[in-house]
């Protein structure tokens, strides 16, 4: 990957509705070269897709919180992770190395609904020894492009 792929995937991480005539003007490209560099990068899964940036509280969903899980031990990772997959209102789950073994990251509607959520849904997934939980006050960072990250 060079400068100019890397110019072109910060221009669609910025708007990934760009048609490919603006995302040529913006990088300095004719069209046909700008197609194929973009085909090309979905190709090799670097862009891995494209899809809206939803505000969660115009949606109802003005509850977050982030939830840490120790499992009992490795037998139920499987089960663990089809369990929170299934799980709508988890938007973001990571395993992590030490203690604890999972981040989840949920939202909903309200404490109540996330209340819910935890004494009905969450306290039952398999293997679970421990669960912390915390709410989240505000969004400090959010979707920041990666390619910020990327020298």
């Amino acid at each position: 990957m060079n400068a100019l792929d890397r110019k072109i995937l910060a221009a669609l991480e910025e708007d990934g509705r760009l048609t490919v005539t603006e995302l040529a003007d913006r990088v300095g490209l004719s069209l046909s070269p700008c197609h194929r560099r973009v085909r090309a990068l979905e190709a090799s899964g670097v862009i891995r897709g494209y899809r809206a940036e939803l505000d969660p509280a115009a949606l109802g969903l003005e509850f977050a919180a982030l939830v840490f899980v120790t499992l009992n031990d490795s037998r139920s990772v499987a089960d663990f992770e089809a369990a929170v997959a299934a799980l709508d209102n988890v938007i973001q789950a990571q395993r992590l190395f030490g203690d604890p073994d999972y981040l989840l990251h949920i939202v909903a509607r309200d404490l109540p609904a996330f209340q819910r959520l935890y004494d009905e849904r969450l306290t039952s997934l398999p293997g679970m020894k421990r669960m912390t939980s915390t709410l989240v006050m505000k969004d400090v960072v959010s979707n920041r492009p990666l390619t910020s990250a990327v020298d």
